[in-house]
């Protein structure tokens, strides 16, 4: 029983439309998945991803009409993508200025060159290079040329005041092992975990900023992240775990897409377990993916109503 990877990690965003536009658009991922929220069906949840919808992909927002995230820790912070090589994230640079996004230029961090940068509403983000590690395959309509394309999550950073509580339920109750610390960009002590076969689809750095004031979510924040559980019997595995453990959780959700687990880490910062199947073919075909608003089963009586609520894209 072991996490193989991010599975997906959902931020919020208050313009879907700007949103839609920046992610399939400037970042050229292909949108997998128009639903939305299934605790609040008013706003839409959006999924980018790989041309194949791999889970660990998946770049997920929840549309909400909030005011700013206020930044400060027992938060993620930072999400990285991943891109195959150098001559990528070069590629990158000039795309990015070329769109009008400031972003801080290549540089070398944990080993690994990368792109700091910001979407329109000051989600941060990163290009990684992966040296082709990791599920990603290219979407044939993408702005992007296939060599040069987005091809998942990489690294996630979330920010705690102290490590040793968080600590302990990644390595105890998770089973991820603690590999290599680092410095941040100012300077920060950042501890890596990996799981599965590691590398940097299967990474969360946890970044150790005391002082510092609780964030406040809000459109530019991260909601949640996923972590990839392989199949169904690993998750009544894991949900039968955290019930020993006597660790609160949601309970079993079914999400259709993909089963869930939902539980908050000591510093607050909610995670979620997901399994990678059945996958978002479930209810269209590979090829229309994304092409018009996908409900579960239990909300397409609703679908007149959900419609009419929503905002085109």
């Amino acid at each position: 029983m072991q996490l193989t990877g991010i599975h997906h990690l959902t931020a919020v965003t208050a313009q879907a439309a700007a949103n839609h536009r920046f992610y399939t658009g400037t970042l050229g991922m292909r949108l997998v998945k128009k639903t939305v929220n299934q605790d609040d069906t008013s706003a839409y949840h959006l999924f980018y991803a790989d041309g194949l919808a791999n889970p660990g992909t998946d770049l997920t927002f929840f549309d909400w009409p909030v005011a700013r995230e206020r930044r400060g820790t027992h938060s993620i912070v930072r999400t990285h993508l991943r891109v195959a090589d150098d001559a990528a994230l070069d590629f990158w640079a000039g795309r990015l200025a070329d769109a009008g996004v400031a972003h801080g230029g290549i540089e070398t961090r944990d080993g690994r060159n990368q792109i700091l940068f910001e979407d329109f509403e000051g989600q941060r983000l990163g290009l990684v290079v992966d040296g082709g590690k990791g599920p990603g395959v290219p979407w044939e309509k993408s702005p992007v040329s296939a060599t040069h394309q987005v091809r998942g999550l990489g690294p996630i950073t979330m920010s705690v005041p102290d490590l040793r509580s968080t600590g302990v339920i990644l390595k105890d109750v998770m089973g991820l092992k603690q590999v290599r610390d680092y410095a941040s960009e100012d300077g920060r002590a950042v501890h890596v975990f990996e799981m599965g076969e590691g590398g940097p689809a299967a990474e969360l750095h946890v970044k150790v900023e005391p002082g510092v004031d609780p964030a406040v979510q809000g459109a530019g924040s991260v909601h949640h992240v996923a972590f990839r559980v392989p199949t169904f019997d690993q998750y009544d595995d894991w949900a039968a775990r955290l019930k020993e453990l006597r660790i609160p959780n949601s309970g079993k959700v079914d999400r259709f897409y993909f089963r869930s687990l939902y539980f908050r880490e000591p510093n607050g910062v909610l995670f979620e377990l997901a399994t990678d199947e059945p996958g978002f073919t479930a209810d269209e075909p590979l090829a229309t993916l994304g092409e018009s608003l996908s409900l579960p089963p239990f909300l397409e009586g609703r679908r007149a109503q959900i419609e009419a609520n929503l905002k085109p894209l």
